[in-house]
């Protein structure tokens, strides 16, 4: 599109929560265009959760919106071309492309976990993730670790 931005889809709230950030979760997490299994495998892992964390008071829901609060990304990196040279120019996020980066993060290391199903390790992931620890988590801390060590090319910011 060259001249126009494409305008925001609207979500419709998920049915279970009336939430719009599990909606945009589930679409995410969707492979196939299969949306009913990705929302029996959140609500499942959300269960296990509640299951597991039996101990605090907060829900299954607050704790995994806890879980995306402790990976989310302030800043990230990104390449920028000075003459010869390519520098990693640390960039702070809008908040739309936060929420993508952490959503993307905790999918994408709940797929690497070793465990049964889907919903084993996705409940694995949140947990960790609600602990401060875990791969989503240690990614965020690598992103600004690497953002905090090349803070000196900030003023190439684009």
């Amino acid at each position: 599109m060259r001249k126009s931005k494409p305008k925001k889809r609207i979500l419709l709230p998920d049915p279970k929560f009336n939430d719009k950030l599990v909606t945009r979760f589930v679409n995410d997490m969707m492979l196939d265009g299969k949306k009913s299994t990705a929302y029996r495998i959140f609500y499942d892992a959300l269960d296990l959760v509640s299951e597991r964390m039996k101990d605090t008071e907060l829900s299954a829901l607050e704790i995994w919106k806890k879980a995306m609060e402790n990976i989310t990304p302030m800043v990230e990196v990104k390449s920028r071309r000075v003459g010869g040279a390519t520098f990693q120019v640390p960039v702070e996020l809008r908040p739309s492309r936060k929420t993508a980066v952490c959503i993307k993060n905790l999918i994408l290391f709940a797929r690497k976990r070793s465990g049964r199903s889907m919903a084993d390790k996705l409940a694995n992931e949140i947990i960790a993730a609600y602990n401060s620890e875990g791969g989503a988590y240690k990614k965020k801390e690598d992103t600004h670790r690497m953002a905090e060590a090349n803070r000196a090319f900030a003023h190439f910011r684009f």
